[in-house]
């Protein structure tokens, strides 16, 4: 019955049993159409009575006309249209529900979780990975290397650092072929140190020094207190 405008619509739109397009078409004709809205006044009472009445027979009572017994079937076809309607609203919602709570439920869960493993690669790491490293000869099990990349302005230079035990204040050093020495970084060693049994991670820095790279005899990592863990020669 869907976009059905007829006058005969009158009764059906009284009782509420219209479609939503059929309902606000027949609105719109309602306006310009005095029969219509004058009939509509007339039934307002039947309907009101209709809301009323049981389940209709097969054997209607003969004093009440073929047309009021019409409507009160069409009234009982959307009563069980209705009720129907309600259900499968019903049980969608609940299986929305239950969707939304296992979603919602997986998100907390996901909050609730440890935080995964870092694997990002901080830039002294990609560098380093990234490069041809030139091993170090290490002190009291200290190993490592360096990754060197030579600038118009000196050398660039990404430190990797293992087998080291804190606490420790040290600096890599720059040592030029004519001795003059430039500290390229420096940096803390906390108690459980790097690539250690208690802290397994390697360190990985990078620095710079105004040294060109071909004037350059080699690179020390030393301790604030001048003792050396790493030589590399260049």
């Amino acid at each position: 019955m869907t976009s059905r405008v007829e006058h005969t619509d009158v009764g059906a739109y009284a009782l509420g049993l219209l479609d939503e397009d059929d309902r606000l078409a027949f609105e719109t004709h309602l306006l310009g159409c005095r029969s219509c809205a004058a009939e509509l006044s007339d039934l307002a009472g039947v309907a009101q009575a209709l809301h009323g009445l049981g389940p209709v027979t097969d054997d209607p009572p003969e004093e009440e006309p073929a047309e009021v017994i019409d409507l009160l079937h069409r009234k009982q076809a959307a009563d069980r249209r209705s009720r129907r309607g309600t259900f499968l609203i019903g049980l969608a919602a609940g299986i929305a529900l239950v969707a939304g709570g296992l979603v919602l439920g997986a998100q907390i869960g996901a909050q609730n979780a440890p935080p995964a493993a870092h694997t990002q690669l901080g830039p002294a790491e990609q560098f380093y990975a990234m490069g041809t490293p030139v091993p170090g000869t290490g002190r009291d099990g200290v190993t490592g290397g360096l990754v060197l990349e030579s600038k118009g302005w000196g050398t660039h230079a990404a430190l990797k650092l293992s087998g080291v035990k804190g606490p420790l204040e040290c600096e890599l050093v720059a040592i030029g072929k004519n001795g003059d020495r430039r500290v390229m970084m420096g940096w803390s060693v906390p108690p459980d140190g790097y690539g250690t049994e208690a802290n397994p991670q390697p360190l990985y820095m990078h620095g710079a020094a105004a040294l060109p790279a071909e004037q350059i005899d080699r690179f020390e990592v030393i301790t604030a207190t001048g003792r050396s863990l790493l030589t590399v020669d260049v």
